[in-house]
């Protein structure tokens, strides 16, 4: 069974983001950066199902910069067997451009499962999972969080409102992972050290053409100053007035 996992480099959601001076990237100074959370459960769905098999490979797949490679390291520190790292310039890709890079990339390889994080925490786009598997043409069942496999099939769990949806699909198919899915594991000091010998291929990104512009990056407007109006009933009417007149919200 051939498994490919799809991660990227993120923020820590703990970091104090600030706009960059460019005032098109955050600045990067005091930034830790980590392996995209939702990717994780990616990766150790990847692995429990490789483990279940009894054999196949999991293959960990990034787009990015000289430092994608780190975060490569730290999924192959969790058990999977090789990386590729696709590699580019620091400006980056909207999100039609990097799902053609990953699928010009996949596209004629030996692949059974094709897993993504459901998003990732610094742009919230989860658009790219869906993408690749439109330009691979396999299906596409998004923010699993329950996957049995079957022969040749594959049978999926999602939430949706008020229930679960169950879908199964036909191999090979692309998931995306949502929080639930698995508990994820720790990467113990073996697997850290296995992970610096095992193979990691980087290779330029094929270029992909970009739809979207990024213009500029503000940060949130502050928030103003709380005002006390007064304390009981009587103080009803003068917040009545400040809804209608300054907030406008009634």
């Amino acid at each position: 069974m051939n498994i490919v996992v799809c991660v990227k480099r993120v923020p820590d959601s703990s970091a104090r983001i600030k706009v960059g001076a460019d005032n098109k990237s955050i600045d990067p100074a005091g930034v830790e950066y980590v392996l995209n959370p939702y990717d994780e459960y990616a990766v150790e769905e990847a692995l429990k199902l490789k483990e279940k098999a009894g054999a196949g490979e999991v293959t960990i797949l990034a787009l990015g910069g000289p430092e994608s490679a780190e975060t490569i390291r730290k999924a192959l520190a969790m058990g999977a067997d090789k990386g590729i790292h696709l590699k580019e310039g620091s400006q980056g890709r909207d999100f039609i451009a990097t799902a053609q890079a990953i699928a010009a990339e996949l596209k004629g390889r030996p692949l059974d499962i094709l897993l993504f994080g459901n998003k990732a925490i610094d742009d919230d786009g989860a658009q790219v999972a869906a993408m690749v598997a439109t330009l691979l043409g396999i299906p596409f069942v998004s923010t699993i969080t329950k996957l049995e496999l079957n022969g040749r099939n594959a049978t999926a769990h999602r939430p949706v409102e008020g229930g679960v949806e169950v879908v199964e699909v036909a191999l090979p198919a692309a998931f995306s992972a949502q929080k639930g899915l698995n508990e994820p594991r720790f990467a113990s000091l073996k697997g850290i050290m296995a992970a610096k010998k095992k193979p990691l291929e980087e290779k330029p990104a094929v270029a992909g053409e970009p739809r979207l512009v990024l213009v500029r990056l503000d940060n949130p407007p502050a928030r103003p100053v709380p005002r006390i109006v007064g304390t009981g009933k009587d103080a009803v009417p003068a917040l009545i007035k400040l809804l209608r007149e300054e907030a406008k919200v009634i």
